[in-house]
């Protein structure tokens, strides 16, 4: 059997509020090609199909193109919601939308949603599992201990009709440990919805979202697919693609490859002083209608840096320096004497601090003038 493992939609996402809705419309057509080629018997979809739990009218018309174009294809599909997702709208409509075999994660009532496909091998299982955390499975398993996530998906776990007989493969929406965030994934203080790997050893393929990044665990039979777009800087150098995946008889290990997608705009971080970027011989070489994030690294501000940045890179995103300033962070030492310094003086450290840099004799005469008249006024 051969399905396509997608995740991270992230439909409706706004990067340096940078709409990427025409981007998302673009790479969703470019996958659809791929399904045209491949020909799967299923598209596994692992959560965060939406960037918001309420998403925009003009986000949810996007999805809904693209879930209609897929068994107009003859492909089923089988989506779970993911902590970006509200579970009660993506659930909304899911008994009408099982008649065209989309099948979408219910809201977790202590059962796993199951799908039972054929093929030559005979069945495959799929099982739906949607964003959970411990708080939702506590009320479902009242008898037993749930201190953490990896305690909430194995009793959720634990409860699915799951046959060792038959191929099995899960569709879930988590952390696994030891893999690795990208900057624009939501991150739990100290990792505690880390989930353990070994409670997935039961599943044949166990199709996860969450992670921007693909990667592989416990051999490739856990695998996150990755976002079909960089949805931060930190993603730049990712190679973003669909991941395939057969699976042939019991026992045997998937067969996983990948198709690599090309966005309609990449994600690109260039660096140098001011003038070296808005020379023809240095964004010749470029393509300058990337979504760029510049660094500058000139001692002093560039005025009006990003609009005069933006007539070269027309989807600059964010802008930063890197020079003296910006990389010596000192702190102020308030241990004892302070009470000796007058109010310029203390300023004057403090202004040297953040710019690295004393004051000149014109800053230090307007600062102790302010004051001065300041200390006039109070009664």
């Amino acid at each position: 059997m051969k399905f396509i493992h997608l995740s991270d939609l992230h439909i409706g996402k706004r990067v340096h509020e940078q709409s990427m809705l025409e981007d998302q419309k673009y790479i969703l057509d470019q996958i659809l090609g791929i399904i045209d080629r491949e020909q799967p018997d299923a598209v596994l979809i692992a959560g965060d199909l939406y960037d918001r739990t309420v998403p925009g009218a003009d986000a949810v018309a996007v999805l809904d193109s693209f879930l209609c174009a897929l068994p107009e294809r003859g492909t089923v599909v089988l989506a779970v919601s993911g902590n970006h997702d509200s579970p009660e709208r993506i659930a909304f409509g899911a008994r009408l939308m099982d008649r065209s075999r989309v099948y979408l994660s219910p809201v977790y009532d202590g059962t796993l949603k199951k799908v039972t496909l054929t093929d030559s091998f005979g069945k495959v299982s799929f099982f739906l599992m949607p964003f959970l955390k411990p708080a939702f499975v506590r009320r479902f398993f009242p008898e037993e201990e749930i201190a953490d996530y990896t305690d909430a998906v194995r009793a959720a776990l634990s409860a699915a009709d799951i046959s060792p007989e038959e191929r099995n493969v899960l569709i879930a929406h988590q952390f696994v440990t030891g893999a690795e965030r990208s900057e624009s994934e939501e991150v739990s203080v100290g990792g505690l919805d880390n989930v353990d790997a070994s409670v997935f050893r039961a599943f044949d393929y166990t199709a996860l979202g969450h992670l921007h990044g693909p990667q592989d665990l416990e051999g490739g039979r856990i695998r996150y697919c990755g976002t079909p777009l960089k949805y931060s800087f930190s993603e730049a150098g990712h190679v973003k693609s669909v991941t395939v995946v057969e699976l042939h008889e019991k026992g045997a290990a998937p067969v996983v490859r990948t198709v690599p997608l090309t966005p309609l705009r990449d994600m690109q971080e260039i660096r140098g002083t001011y003038n070296e970027l808005m020379s023809r011989d240095f964004y010749s070489g470029l393509d300058t209608g990337n979504y760029m994030h510049v660094t500058l690294t000139d001692e002093d501000d560039v005025p009006a840096a990003a609009a005069r940045l933006s007539v070269v890179y027309p989807n600059l995103l964010k802008l930063d320096y890197d020079n003296r300033r910006t990389r010596e962070v000192q702190e102020v030492d308030n241990a004892g004497g302070a009470e000796e310094k007058t109010p310029a003086g203390l300023f004057a450290e403090f202004f040297e601090t953040m710019n690295n840099a004393p004051m000149d004799e014109e800053q230090l005469r307007i600062v102790s003038g302010m004051i001065e008249r300041i200390w006039e006024e109070e009664p």
